[in-house]
């Protein structure tokens, strides 16, 4: 089994306990401020500086943190420049702990609301997100397995930009479109036109996944 994963992504870096505990207190406390944040901007959009106003009404930036695409992001970057498959895993599991619990945190004690069924969601993501930050630290190794791997994860975050059916394609925000983009070059491979190939084949997986799956988080 290990010759099998270090065929995918090559050997791990490691790291001092020292620095892997800053590391992970770093995502942990990040996790925290952008939970925060975001939960903030839902309740006090009305009371924002005149320039920022004008700006998340522009971008429409409270609604778009209330998406899923932006987490899906940051949980794959993550995930892709941990130093190994288990770091990914914790890190990202941290991130998502401190992210959900001070979201909800804030909304139960500021805004007197909890959400629960929507807050479950959120807790069985953090649940699972382990297994799927290991998954994904695959992704950027040079093997078949792991250029099928950024397909799957590429089709994952194209049905979380785009809303789409027989006679029509549309990116849910510009926001949206810009971290899909950065997705690409996250999991970008050695070549242009490798690259190009895995956002061209994702496409069809992404139409084939909303068949199976047709709930993004959106």
């Amino acid at each position: 089994m290990n010759k099998f994963l270090n065929d995918i992504r090559g050997t791990e870096n490691p790291i001092s306990v020292k620095n892997k505990i800053i590391n992970t207190t770093i995502i942990l406390f990040l996790g925290i401020a952008l939970g925060a944040f975001s939960k903030y901007l839902d309740l006090h959009q009305a009371d924002l500086p005149g320039m920022l106003m004008a700006i998340d009404g522009a971008l429409d930036i409270h609604n778009f943190l209330g998406r899923f695409a932006i987490w899906g992001l940051i949980a794959l970057g993550i995930s892709i420049y941990s130093n190994s498959a288990i770091r990914a895993s914790v890190n990202v599991f941290v991130f998502f702990v401190g992210m959900v619990t001070s979201y909800y945190l804030y909304s139960n004690y500021n805004a007197d609301f909890f959400p629960r069924r929507y807050a479950m969601i959120w807790v069985g993501f953090t649940i699972i997100s382990p297994v799927l930050a290991f998954v994904c630290w695959y992704a950027k190794g040079k093997s078949k397995t792991a250029f099928v791997l950024s397909i799957l994860i590429l089709a994952v975050l194209f049905n979380m930009t785009f809303v789409y059916g027989w006679a029509y394609l549309e990116a849910r925000s510009v926001l949206e479109l810009i971290v899909y983009i950065i997705g690409i070059i996250v999991l970008k491979r050695d070549t242009v036109r490798c690259s190009v190939l895995m956002g061209t084949i994702s496409i069809p997986f992404a139409f084939i996944l909303d068949m199976v799956i047709p709930f993004h988080f959106g």
